[in-house]
């Protein structure tokens, strides 16, 4: 067995992206399933705003979810950006959504809770045709989220 010490280089920066508000439709239950309850939420429209990427959401995303037995909820959602010049841009974004067991029932309730209360963090992959933007088809994103009663918040930070 190795004993050296583990020596890491620093970690990689965040650069703000883009902070996209966008409004959702209720959670509808497709019921419990093999790994917990099964659910998504119907993405509408929204804004895309920030230092790299400005427009608005095509309605029509969907955000699919697990509720695990944890009390975690696994998410993954599929939307379109229209961005200011007409670029359309695909964007994939996987992450978590946990905290305690309070806190995710008053997010559940549609209560406003503040984000330092709970954990919502996704990777964000984006893909396009649009030659101005083919760039993004190799970026990766993490994205720090907020749930509010009828809106999602998501800070999207390009990893380097």
């Amino acid at each position: 067995m190795d004993d050296r010490p583990v020596t890491m280089p620093p970690p990689p920066s965040l650069v703000p992206m883009a902070q996209v508000c966008c409004n959702v439709g209720p959670v509808v239950s497709l019921g419990p399933a093999t790994y917990g309850e099964r659910r998504y939420v119907s993405l509408g429209d929204g804004s895309v705003r920030g230092p790299e990427l400005n427009g608005a959401l095509v309605e029509g995303g969907v955000d699919w979810q697990i509720a695990r037995s944890d009390g975690a909820l696994d998410i993954s959602a599929h939307y379109v950006l229209r961005l200011d010049d007409g670029a359309l841009v695909e964007v994939r974004s996987d992450g978590l959504r946990y905290g305690p067991p309070e806190v995710m029932a008053r997010l559940a309730r549609g209560e406003a809770v503040p984000a330092e209360e709970y954990f919502f963090r996704t990777t964000v992959r984006f893909t396009t045709g649009a030659r101005a933007w083919l760039h993004l088809n190799r970026t990766l994103a993490l994205a720090v989220g907020q749930r509010e009663a009828r809106r999602v918040v998501l800070d999207f930070y390009r990893v380097t």
